[in-house]
């Protein structure tokens, strides 16, 4: 999946990848892309979670060998 921005969240626990994604999805234009890089168990859920509280649009995730990419477009 083509991205604009990438963010590394990889050895950061809840909330923290939720957290740097959100600061960083404010600085995107609408309709960027985010791909966010994370290992921890919980963001599977967080994520899409934060999108649908935030307006925000969750494209999917796919699995990297021990991480998850996820992609987030600005709404």
């Amino acid at each position: 999946m083509t991205f604009d921005h990438d963010l590394d969240a990889r050895g950061l626990l809840c909330p923290l990848p939720v957290l740097k994604a959100a600061k960083k999805m404010r600085a995107l234009a609408p309709g960027e892309v985010l791909r966010l890089q994370a290992d921890d168990p919980a963001a599977i859920v967080d994520v899409p979670h934060y999108c649908a509280e935030s307006g925000n649009t969750y494209l999917g995730v796919e699995e990297a060998g021990e991480s998850q990419l996820h992609f987030l477009q600005k709404a």
